[in-house]
Parts: structure tokens; C-alpha cells; sequence
């Protein structure tokens, strides 16, 4: 190779090379505070369900194995993520439909909005699915799902598929039987939270999350590795403005308000979902009292000495 005798031809040299210098980078490598990228949205049920309602008629388990609808984040490149790290779905189940077994890398955890007579089951446990329920699907666990009643039901997927995405082990099984053979049905069961004990919960609750809520209850501690969950009380009124690293999706169980994310107002009411990227300053205003799901990836940065919160 000739020796570079100029910049120009020193640039060209390690260009070459796959590398580049650090004191002439196209892009920065390090920066002030985080970088707003993903964006604030709302999803609403209202506009979800009579699409669900269509692939209803349309789609058969058989055919997509499960009935659902990715939220995926608007901003410009993104193809599939809610938030950086999480992603979440609407799902819903006929009379009479079993979504076949399988596991995966990705924790998964779902929040039931509509219908009864449901199950999952997980790692050889069946559970009830009832409104108002979440219900946790750990990874490598397997799972199915089987409506045995006479209504549709309709629910909301949570999963950590995006950060498997970003470290890359993933991994997906079909179950070998289709489904698992002679399970045990279980009244009760660490990845069943009801909502008649989250209700007594927030009753008895003094804990505001510093001014998010008015108060909450913690499902786990986490409830996964990747993710924490709250069930939030808000008062009619508004919540205290804050910021934190981590990522932020909820889910509206009760009434209906405006959660306002830097200067984007996201109105919503029961069975909505919104997207609150990290280090966006927000707050709720409820018209009235309301209940949210808060699926969040602070462990990640909690283990990783990553976490800073602010109330501003």
C-alpha cells in the first residue's frame, strides 16, 4: 500500500479498512443527554377492535397461529418496536379456537380487555383469562391459548421481542404435539394476577411513584428479568411532570384522560395504548379516576446503573 502522504489519502486509507478516525466521525459516538428517537403515540381500541373483528372472519388460527395486531412505533426506519425495547399487540380468540403451543427467548405477558371463558396455558398450568387480568409468560416457557366459552376475547400483548432483537438470542420452538398434553388447571398461580386482588391492592396502596399516580401495586419484583409492572390509580386531575431512561408503554384498564409527552397530546380511554420513549417529559390528566397498566424495561437499566428519574 502507498504510504498516505495527505489527510484525503488518510481517510481513504482506513475507510478502506472498515474504520474511521475518532477525531473526524461521520456520525457522534457519544452525546450530552439521551438522543429523542422513538416517538410518543396512542393506539385506541376503539379503532382496533372492528379490525380484529374483520380478521376475525378472515384469518383463521390455523393460518397465523395468533390473531394479532403489532403496535409499531411511527418514527421514520422503524419496523417493528413499540418503544426501543418493548413491543406490544392486540390479540384476539374465537369461540372454539386453540392458538397452538411454543416458547421463546422473548418474555411475553398479556393484559385482558373483553370476553370470557379463555384460558392459557403455561409449562403445563391452564389459567382463566378474565377481563382486567395480567397474566406473565416467562421465557423458554410454553404457552397456548384456547377460548372454551361463547364470546370473542380480546387482550394486549406485551413482549421484550425488540431487546432480544438488539442482543440476538433469539430463539422460537413449536411445541412437537401442537399443544401440551393433560394440563393441570389452576385457580391460582405466580404468573396470574387477578384483578380483584390489584382493586384491593390499590385500595390499600399509599405508594404515588413520586408523583406519577396517585397510587400503585407492583405485579413481581419484576415480574420478569427485562420487565417491571405497575398497576396505576390516577385521580381525577394531573399527574406531576417527569422523565426517566427507561422506556414506558401503558395500558388504559379504566376511564379516560390526555397524557401530554413533551408537546404531543395523546388522548385516551379504556383499552388504548401509548408509547412513552425514554427521557420524554411527561404526565397524565384524568378526567376522572383511571386505572393504567405501566409494562416498563427499568431492570435493565437498574442492573445496568442506567436508570435516572427526574420529577420536574
Amino acid at each position: 500500500m502507498t504510504t498516505p502522504r495527505t489527510l484525503d489519502e488518510l481517510y481513504a486509507a482506513f475507510d478502506g479498512l472498515h474504520m474511521e478516525g475518532g477525531w473526524h466521525r461521520r456520525f457522534p459516538a457519544l452525546w450530552r443527554t439521551p438522543a429523542e428517537n422513538f416517538l410518543p403515540h396512542a393506539w385506541h381500541y376503539a379503532e382496533v377492535r372492528p379490525i380484529l373483528d374483520v380478521a376475525r372472519d378472515l384469518v383463521s388460527t390455523e393460518h397465523a397461529e395468533r390473531r394479532n395486531l403489532t403496535m409499531r412505533n411511527p418514527v421514520e426506519g422503524n419496523r417493528y418496536a413499540t418503544v426501543r425495547t418493548l413491543v406490544a399487540a392486540y390479540q384476539m380468540i374465537r369461540p372454539g379456537e386453540v392458538a397452538r403451543s411454543h416458547r421463546h427467548t422473548p418474555n411475553a405477558l398479556r393484559l385482558i380487555l373483553d370476553g370470557r371463558g379463555t384460558y392459557t396455558t403455561v409449562d403445563g398450568k391452564r389459567v382463566e383469562m378474565r377481563p382486567g387480568d395480567v397474566l406473565l409468560t416467562p421465557n423458554w416457557c410454553w404457552h397456548s391459548h384456547e377460548n372454551v366459552g361463547e364470546e370473542d376475547c380480546y387482550w394486549l400483548d406485551f413482549l421484550d421481542v425488540p431487546t432480544v432483537h438488539l442482543l440476538e438470542p433469539m430463539f422460537f420452538e413449536q411445541h412437537p404435539d401442537g399443544i401440551e398434553a393433560d394440563p393441570r388447571d389452576v385457580e391460582t398461580a405466580p404468573i396470574a394476577f387477578r384483578w380483584t386482588d390489584t382493586v384491593a391492592a390499590l385500595d390499600a396502596s399509599t405508594d404515588d411513584a413520586g408523583g406519577m399516580c396517585a397510587a400503585q401495586t407492583e405485579f413481581g419484583d419484576p415480574a420478569m428479568a427485562t420487565v417491571r409492572l405497575f398497576m396505576q390509580r390516577l385521580a381525577k386531575g394531573s399527574t406531576r411532570r417527569m422523565r426517566t431512561t427507561a422506556n414506558s408503554v401503558f395500558a388504559v384498564v379504566e376511564g379516560s384522560g390526555r397524557t401530554e409527552v413533551g408537546d404531543t397530546v395523546l388522548p385516551w380511554s379504556r383499552g388504548d395504548v401509548l408509547a412513552v420513549p425514554a427521557w420524554r417529559a411527561f404526565r397524565h390528566v384524568a378526567d376522572d379516576d383511571a386505572v393504567l397498566l405501566r409494562v416498563t424495561d427499568r431492570p435493565i437499566y437498574e442492573k445496568l446503573g442506567w436508570l435516572r428519574e427526574e420529577i420536574l
